[in-house]
């Protein structure tokens, strides 16, 4: 029953960070603050152990030390490698797999979509946010990628499942 509440708020979060992302490359940090933040006591909830919290919260700074080298060699934004963590911290490792696999997939749709749409695309009278995405200098909004690797993994997230097997 309280997945119900918990379900909504994490698809909440990782929507209005894609929206945040596509409207100004930009994903606040109170999002990624707010999903870290929810998650143990959601876990804790459900049945979880203060242990299987903390693996999740430690698989998730290990995705974010993995993010801030990436952010380093500037393949993401340092927005984009926060709320990565913050979703991994949800998934804990049975659930990465297809987070990761669907985000990767829907960045690489994505980004291929959005340089072929740069390359095609004239400016023009677009609203703002379209032309914005469309400028050459700009970077690929991957809030949008994770979001979508975020909700087709809501079926694996183990908080779903058992709540005694949180692992």
């Amino acid at each position: 029953m309280f997945e119900m509440i918990a379900l909504p708020i994490f698809a909440g979060l990782v929507i209005y960070a894609a929206l945040s992302d596509m409207a100004r490359l930009i994903i606040p940090n109170w999002i990624s603050i707010a999903l870290a933040a929810i998650f143990p006591i959601v876990a804790m909830f459900m049945g979880a152990s203060l242990l299987d919290v903390g693996l999740h919260i430690v698989f998730g700074l290990g995705v974010l030390a993995v993010g801030f080298v990436l952010f380093q060699f500037n393949i993401i934004g340092g927005g984009d490698a926060k709320l990565l963590a913050a979703v991994s911290i949800w998934t804990g490792l049975t659930a990465f797999t297809p987070f990761i696999l669907w985000t990767a997939i829907a960045g690489g749709l994505m980004a291929l979509t959005l340089l072929t749409a740069r390359q095609l695309i004239p400016a023009g009278t677009y609203p703002a946010f379209v032309e914005h995405l469309l400028k050459k200098q700009n970077g690929i909004p991957y809030g949008v990628a994770i979001m979508v690797g975020a909700l087709m993994a809501i079926p694996s997230l183990p908080y779903l499942s058992s709540p005694l097997t949180l692992n």
